[in-house]
């Protein structure tokens, strides 16, 4: 879909459905103020759920909002948690998710969403007020330049000081947030422009002259890389996050079937391909699978579609997939080559890519063409019979947390799933079966500690009728809990699977395996046996939740269904784990996959090297 080039405007063409609907509604003219025009633009925009908390920069906008009988603000208890509230939001939804904030502080406690969401390539409009214009610089109270302070962690940030410009900055912030690769879009408004009168005129003109996100993929070097698949005999479908924000899943699952490879999914991509599809060999990297960490570093040629070649997947760079020819697809040209050299770069969106290989392996070459690939699955096979995931069972009694994590696979299969960060996030990922996109949504570029709870309510606002967990460790749950009170008061119902092993365990493991188990400030006092500061069972009732505790193997199950039928406010179920269980498989930081543990002690024997 385009949008006509009228004068004084650029043609933007390939406009996202949600910009190309609002600009083409009738003309508006209407007396207003800047903090008017604000909430204005987002309705004609279709936003229906915003997260935020009101301060002084920012209160000329929070009196029009009262008037919106489309907009739902939610008020949480920490900026931060607004943000991330806006990335569940946004991922499971596929919209753009939408945050206030305050000058000063109030937009600095932004700053670590707007790196997740910069990492993780999440469409989010983050809209803080800023002293008034004649004001900056002079150190006013509550002033920074969060503009400056954002510039690296943001896709754009745009400084509004005159209300005639807000309408138009905001459908570029939104346009900018959901085109090309996704991010954040931070839009700082000075309270003199909130004060300001101005007309309100919609639709507004939108002028980008410096920001070409859509490149249409070069046909010649679509058909270069679908020669190079026929004839890999070791080919691996290396899928990234870009999959699910491009949308591209049922166009890879085609791809895959026509060519019969094995794929790969990273952190950020579950579900993007069906886990339960015999073609997934699950996650790659640090604590991947074993068929999958060495499926790449066997393979001949390896297909990226929407990934960034990150460290936790390619270990040490030197002594990745070392025998591999690279297909590499992706919408940000910046990534092409960055980390590992693409013999067949493909730049655009990655659905069009998709797309445009399968009719290229359809229509332009002989099926009988493509090499055997019959010994590449043998070995495949054998690794997914020898090295399963699994684990033992703890030695001191505890609960095992991957037997917990298996139980809510079992118990809600079609949930929405959100987690903190650390050793929960890994289990999580391993033993919950992933079959559709945008169902589990977790911090990964950044890896930032308390995602889990205010995420998991940015799902549940965006996705009301569906079932929302949000698995959590008891460090990671003890950052944002707060928002417990946020969802009790907002009727938001999320569920809280808390993994409790009274440590950061994460930190923990490292610390078992490299620093001769010396223990430096990782115990948390709050498991089996220990002083339960918190108590977690009196912090839910506290927040007018429902907290249950589990420490048995036998209550797991009933405790997971009690969770299940309570949907009038939050459930945090406890379950006390052992501290010692760790996650494998794991390749150390910083060497080769080539080192990869299957267990303690234990590295697969995968035979010698294929040429």
């Amino acid at each position: 879909m385009g949008f006509a080039k009228t004068a004084g405007e650029t043609a933007i063409e390939n406009l996202p459905s949600q910009i190309a609907t609002a600009l083409a509604k009738p003309e508006i003219r209407e007396a207003s103020t800047g903090a008017r025009s604000i909430i204005r633009a987002l309705e004609e925009l279709g936003v229906t759920d915003v997260f935020g908390l009101p301060g002084g920069a920012i209160l000329p906008t929070y009196d029009p909002l009262l008037d919106s009988r489309q907009i739902r603000h939610i008020l949480v208890r920490h900026e931060q948690g607004a943000g991330h509230a806006a990335e569940g939001y946004a991922v499971s939804t596929g919209k753009v998710g939408v945050c206030f904030a305050t000058s000063g502080p109030g937009a600095t406690n932004l700053v670590t969403a707007l790196l997740d969401a910069n990492l993780d390539s999440v469409p989010i409009v983050a809209i803080t007020g800023q002293v008034a214009a004649s004001s900056i610089g002079t150190d006013a109270f509550q002033e920074a330049d969060i503009i400056g302070a954002a510039l690296p962690l943001t896709k754009h940030s745009f400084l509004i000081t005159d209300a005639a410009e807000i309408p138009q900055r905001i459908v570029e912030a939104f346009y900018i947030a959901q085109s090309g690769r996704p991010g954040p879009v931070l839009v700082d408004i000075t309270k003199s422009a909130q004060n300001a009168a101005c007309e309100f005129v919609w639709p507004p003109k939108m002028s980008l002259p410096g920001y070409h996100p859509h490149h249409r993929v070069n046909d010649t070097k679509i058909m270069e890389a679908v020669q190079a698949i026929y004839a890999a005999k070791r080919p691996v479908i290396y899928a990234g996050g870009g999959v699910i924000r491009a949308g591209a899943s049922d166009q890879l699952q085609k791809f895959v079937e026509l060519m019969n490879i094995p794929v790969v999914t990273t952190l950020n991509a579950r579900g993007a391909f069906p886990d339960r599809d015999r073609h997934c060999l699950g996650m790659p990297g640090m604590h991947g699978t074993v068929p999958a960490v060495l499926a790449m570093q066997k393979a001949d040629l390896i297909i990226a579609l929407g990934a960034r070649f990150d460290d936790r997947v390619t270990g040490k760079v030197d002594s990745f997939a070392p025998h591999a020819k690279v297909i590499h697809a992706d919408i940000d040209p910046a990534e092409i080559n960055k980390i590992r050299h693409a013999d067949y770069p493909l730049i655009g969106d990655v659905r069009d890519t998709l797309d445009a290989l399968v009719h290229a392996c359809i229509d332009n070459l002989d099926s009988s063409k493509q090499a055997d690939l019959a010994p590449w699955w043998d070995f495949i096979d054998s690794l997914k019979n020898t090295y399963p995931v699994g684990y033992e069972l703890p030695e001191d009694g505890l609960l095992s947390p991957q037997f917990v994590i298996e139980r809510l696979g079992v118990h809600a299969p079609d949930a929405f799933f959100t987690t903190g960060v650390g050793q929960h996030q890994m289990w999580a990922q391993q033993y919950l079966k992933c079959d559709h996109p945008r169902r589990f949504i977790t911090s990964c570029g950044a890896g930032t500690m308390g995602f889990g709870v205010p995420s998991a309510m940015g799902v549940k606002v965006g996705n009301p009728e569906q079932v929302v967990w949000c698995i959590d460790g008891d460090g990671s749950f003890q950052m944002t809990n707060q928002e417990l009170t946020t969802c009790r008061l907002n009727n938001i119902p999320i569920k809280v699977a808390l993994i409790n092993n009274s440590s950061l365990g994460m930190v923990r493991q490292w610390q078992k395996l490299f620093y001769n188990e010396r223990y430096s400030n990782t115990e948390l006092n709050t498991g089996a046996g220990k002083a339960r500061i918190p108590n977690f069972e009196k912090l839910a009732a506290a927040y007018d939740c429902i907290g249950i505790r589990v420490e048995k193997a036998a209550d797991v199950d009933a405790a997971i269904a009690q969770a299940m039928q309570i949907n009038d406010r939050p459930v945090v179920v406890e379950f006390v784990v052992s501290p010692d269980a760790m996650i494998w498989p794991m390749v150390p930081a910083g060497v080769s996959n080539d080192e990869i543990y299957y267990a303690r002690d234990q590295r697969p024997d995968f035979g010698t090297d294929e040429e």
